[in-house]
């Protein structure tokens, strides 16, 4: 039998540190999407801090020339995650899912118009707002080809919902998942339990609820608002630094924009749009959550599992409507499991 060259023996020894090589990186990459990093792991409340991770600044002209302003974070090339904030809050409120998913994932959050860095704009704030407004961010952030995770809180839920029902044929092709928690699609005034009322009126009066919601009182930092937003928006066992966190951001919600805002989430009824999700979408809520209480996410659950699009309802036991806040883990934990279905690498921080 022939023995092998030189040259023959230097090149079977190379093919083989090659294949071993790939398969090292390949076996090191599912190691690291299976990694999960909890707040546990990290310094006490570290994900709540400013993000680390440098951000680009895009910024939008809608339709009526309003300029929203959009903070783009990670690597322009890696899987699309993109996130909607709900009323009085802004971006920032998605700084602990920043935080996690920033070094692996194309991290994209805006702010809705009249909050935060965006401009209020000259249209009539509603359902078609949102959609429109949602549309042209993903149009600006995801590129063609790709398909991003897309996640709202509250009015951000709202926001999918509104523009899944006005652009059914966009959905397939720019979403891959969605995440809604904590919202609803109409009766918000209704269901809301943040006015206790006795049990023969199971339903907060509609002229009674509006006009609070479209107050444009000023408010500022207290013990009264402290303790007030607690009481609305988070739960009794909310840490201080996670009240204080959520504080600092709906206070600097200007007050015209919160009635505004506030006024026209009142009256909103986005029921079509739920049979337009047709991608995996998991619904999630606290059982602690006052403005949208369960019954929406029940409600939600049952229109996207008759549609055939229910990933799962994820309820949170004792937690508030600061969802994502209250419980990092576990919201972080259902994104990172879209982006799984999506067959999106994962391996960040948060998973």
């Amino acid at each position: 039998m022939k023995k092998p060259s030189g040259r023959t023996s230097l090149l079977v020894v190379g093919v083989i540190v090659l294949v071993g090589a790939a398969i090292g990186v390949a076996a090191s990459r599912r190691r690291r999407r299976r990694t999960v990093v909890h707040t546990k792991g990290a310094a006490p409340h570290e994900l709540l801090t400013e993000p680390a991770a440098e951000a680009e600044t895009i910024e939008i002209t809608a339709g009526d020339g309003a300029k929203l302003h959009v903070r783009a974070y990670g690597d322009p090339d890696a899987p699309p995650l993109v996130f909607s904030h709900g009323w009085t809050c802004s971006a920032a409120y998605w700084t602990p899912q920043i935080n996690a998913f920033a070094d692996d994932y194309r991290v994209v959050v805006y702010d809705q118009r009249g909050h935060g860095d965006s401009d209020a704009g000259s249209r009539k704030l509603g359902a078609d707002v949102l959609a429109d407004d949602l549309a042209a961010v993903l149009d600006a952030t995801v590129p063609a080809g790709r398909r991003a995770v897309l996640a709202g809180h509250s009015m951000g839920g709202m926001s999918i919902i509104a523009w899944a029902e006005k652009y059914p044929e966009q959905v397939n092709e720019k979403v891959a998942g969605v995440l809604l928690a904590s919202t609803g699609t109409d009766s918000l005034v209704a269901h809301s339990a943040v006015i206790p009322l006795p049990q023969r009126f199971p339903r907060v009066p509609v002229p009674v609820a509006r006009p609070l919601m479209g107050a444009t009182v000023p408010l500022a930092p207290s013990r009264v608002t402290t303790r007030a937003l607690r009481y609305i928006a988070l739960s009794p066992s909310a840490t201080t630094e996670e009240v204080a966190f959520c504080e600092k951001i709906v206070l600097g919600c200007p007050p015209r924009t919160r009635g505004g805002w506030g006024a026209a989430l009142s009256a909103i009824d986005i029921r079509e749009g739920l049979a337009n999700l047709t991608v995996p979408t998991t619904v999630l809520v606290g059982t602690a959550d006052r403005l949208t209480p369960p019954v929406h996410a029940h409600r939600l659950a049952a229109g996207l599992e008759d549609a055939g699009n229910l990933e799962r309802l994820v309820v949170l036991e004792g937690v508030g409507h600061m969802s994502s806040v209250e419980a990092i883990d576990r919201v972080n934990d259902e994104l990172r499991h879209l982006l799984e279905g999506a067959d999106a690498p994962a391996h960040s921080k948060a998973g």
